[in-house]
């Protein structure tokens, strides 16, 4: 399948890993790049040195296109990032801070720049400072999606900008990709889906959690790690959201910021002087995310479901099994250019149906095997 997106970006198909922390690690990114996808590997919780041995064990495990994401709101992002220009990485994504310079540094090894983005001014101001396309949030997804769901935000930027789009948000099978194309974005990010496979680091027992769960199981909330974030609806999400940063909660940001500090190889004083001098707002978000930190990192590492909160998109209730990163890639795209072929012969294009390539065109079906039966897609 070819879309704007696969041209910028070298790659066979239009699926995007999302940049999940202690998700989106080497093994994955490379597992989704071999299989026809870009993958994108997550630096939030790595320090420049980390950052500069994972994507050198990417480049040993693929010979693909991949890319690394950087939160520039995070301490230690731009030094991240600043790592990546300097390895070359072929696709750079940023978010949440102006990346004008990375866009200057990017092209001048012929590097592409992604902006997450989650309305149509942010997009136009990537579009006009250089950026080559926008991965587009909607409300839907995991962790930090916009206000608009992505079923109305991707058509409203894609009638503001040029550059191509990737949706993201609620998107876990063919009928989402063709839904995304016909919205007028060029590809799909998937977090959520991807997680739940077998390549996955994320603990099993998410994963048996995850594919569970339906649609309106997760929780949206500024009241977990500061901004508004879904997660997965357990015990621990809402006992989280319910606290927030009430004194105990603050008390306990201390130890949770000085590991972040330490994981980062950042002076602990010097990383709560320089917070407190940007004011009382950048410290609460600071505390925020430190307890947040700790809580993901020990639902997806350890797999605990008692003090572990994970973040998910919506898309966890159109999950019922736990695949391989091709089997997920590969059939989503068999899916969407069979609805792409069905709905160009309803609407009685037979022309454009009878021009498309034999190869391109859905298989008949055979039928349901046996052991199928009584499986959900």
């Amino acid at each position: 399948m070819k879309t704007r997106i696969t041209e910028l970006l070298g790659i066979k198909h239009p699926i995007v890993l999302s940049g999940m922390s202690w998700i989106s690690v080497p093994k994955m990114v490379a597992a989704v790049s071999n299989a026809g996808g870009l993958g994108i590997l997550a630096t939030g919780p790595l320090d420049a040195q980390q950052t500069r041995a994972a994507i050198r064990e990417i480049k040993s495990l693929t010979n693909k296109p991949f890319g690394t994401n950087t939160t520039l709101l995070f301490p230690g992002a731009a030094e991240n990032a600043m790592v990546a220009l300097e390895e070359k990485v072929p696709v750079i994504n940023f978010s949440l801070g102006k990346g004008d310079w990375i866009v200057k540094a990017a092209h001048e090894y012929g590097g592409k720049v992604i902006a997450t983005v989650v309305n149509a001014r942010h997009a136009k101001r990537a579009q006009d400072y250089g950026c080559d396309a926008l991965l587009v949030t909607g409300h839907e997804a995991a962790a930090h999606g916009g206000d608009a769901t992505t079923f109305c935000l991707v058509p409203s930027i894609a009638n503001a900008v040029n550059i191509p789009i990737i949706a993201a948000g609620g998107i876990a099978d063919g009928r989402g990709l063709a839904a995304a194309l016909a919205l007028g974005a060029d590809g799909a990010a998937m977090g959520t889906r991807l997680m739940t496979t077998k390549e996955s680091p994320l603990h099993e027992n998410y994963k048996q959690l995850s594919i569970q769960k339906e649609v309106y199981d997760t929780i949206y909330s500024t009241r977990f790690d500061g901004l508004g974030c879904r997660v997965l609806d357990t015990k621990a999400a809402r006992k989280a959201i319910r606290q927030g940063l009430n004194l105990r909660k603050l008390i306990e940001a201390i130890p949770n910021s000085m590991i972040i500090s330490k994981q980062l190889h950042l002076p602990y004083f010097k990383l709560f002087l320089g917070v407190l001098a940007s004011g009382w707002k950048n410290a609460r978000q600071l505390a925020f995310m430190a307890n947040a930190f700790k809580a993901i990192r020990i639902a997806t590492e350890d797999g605990d479901t008692v003090h572990g909160v994970l973040p998910v998109g919506q898309a966890t209730g159109l999950m019922r099994d736990i695949p391989t990163v091709a089997e997920v890639i590969e059939r989503t795209v068999a899916q969407a250019e069979a609805i792409s072929f069905e709905l160009a012969k309803k609407a009685g294009l037979k022309e454009a149906a009878e021009r498309t390539p034999l190869a391109e065109k859905p298989k008949p079906s055979r039928g349901r095997k046996a052991s199928d039966k009584g499986k959900k897609a």
